[in-house]
């Protein structure tokens, strides 16, 4: 067990990013004050029941997180949300909706994301009609051990749309949320393992595979389980006198327009900077790139620190991730921590 150090360190967010960086930080004898606008850390990963591209269970990820952040030097404040962050010469001063947090040698963003709005795209039809649905409502019933429709019957015929409020010039959108493409391609195998007389049609842009074992993923969804995909965009759904949904959609690689009947569409809704992360950057002067998200020092060789002396980031709040490389971003935001931490202690001896 390392020497404990006289720093404390504030962590915003207890999601994957959040719990990561709490427990390295911690191990490295680290005071951190771990604090979460929800009432239970874990952030996304609790509402996932299994993960790509292996498969594993959601919930084993969400024991490794409450793993790191079982150490005595990690308090932990839920229920919690930021009122404000004042800057007081070396020191960041917190206060909360539950009071004061003692001062801060330095300030750890993993405020995550949001995900999109998708009654923003109204043409898609979500909040109109009971069978269209999110990636996040699919994966619930997932959880539950059932798929059916609003009917309460399985769905003979599904469709997936991607892109969701990704991409999309008029969302003001212009970013990929790089996990909707293999999150469609898992859940649609998903659908073919519980309902095997069940079709499926996915409606892409472009499939954009881009992490280890996806495009494995991606072929056994057409090898194996015979899942559908349509390289065209849903252009509305709507809903026909039996009840069914109707989907219009432009088939580019056959050049014609497609007229087709589901049971349940699924919309694979992107990410968005939180509006939390949102606020505390107009707290903080903070600022906010192209993307929506916390704009980093550098792209390369700076992409956990902030134009903000003493403020890092870590995880989505700054880009769309996988929790791969959400846990690699923050476990290189402590190192970054460490670094700042240890060179204003020798600026303090001299």
């Amino acid at each position: 067990m390392p020497e404990q150090k006289d720093k404390h360190i504030i962590i915003i967010g207890a999601g994957t990013a959040g719990c990561t960086a709490a427990g390295q930080l911690a191990r490295e004898g680290y005071r951190v004050s771990l604090i979460e606008k929800d009432g239970k850390p874990g952030g996304k990963v609790n509402n996932w029941y299994q993960l790509f591209p292996d498969r594993r269970k959601g919930e084993e990820v969400r024991e490794f997180l409450m793993g790191e952040i079982d150490n005595p030097l990690i308090s932990i404040n839920l229920n919690t949300d930021i009122d404000s962050i004042v800057k007081k010469n070396s020191k960041y001063l917190v206060t909360t909706t539950r009071g004061v947090m003692p001062p801060a040698d330095a300030i750890l963003l993993a405020t995550g994301f949001d995900l999109f709005n998708p009654e923003r795209k109204e043409e898609y039809g979500y909040g109109i009609y009971n069978d269209v649905i999110t990636s996040v409502e699919l994966e619930e019933k997932f959880s539950s051990g059932s798929v059916l429709t609003s009917k309460g019957t399985p769905p003979k015929r599904v469709g997936i749309v991607h892109c969701v409020g990704s991409r999309d010039e008029k969302v003001g959108n212009f970013h990929c949320s790089k996990v909707c493409c293999v999150t469609a391609v898992k859940q649609a195998i998903e659908i073919r393992e519980m309902l095997p007389a069940t079709e499926v049609f996915c409606f892409y842009m472009d499939m954009r595979m881009f992490g280890p074992y996806y495009e494995e993923l991606y072929r056994e969804a057409q090898e194996k389980w015979g899942v559908n995909f349509i390289r065209g965009k849903v252009s509305e759904a709507s809903e026909n006198i039996e009840g069914r949904l109707l989907v219009k959609v432009e088939d580019t690689l056959a050049g014609k327009p497609l007229k087709m009947q589901v049971d349940l569409l699924v919309l694979m809704i992107g990410m968005e900077n939180s509006l939390s992360g949102r606020r505390i950057a107009e707290d903080l002067n903070l600022k906010i790139g192209m993307n929506g998200f916390f704009s980093v020092a550098d792209n390369h060789y700076g992409n956990n620190r902030s134009n903000m002396k003493g403020v890092f980031y870590a995880g989505t709040c700054t880009a769309a991730m996988n929790i791969t490389d959400t846990i690699s971003h923050a476990r290189a935001a402590v190192v970054e921590i460490s670094s700042y931490l240890k060179s204003s202690e020798r600026e303090v001896e001299v």
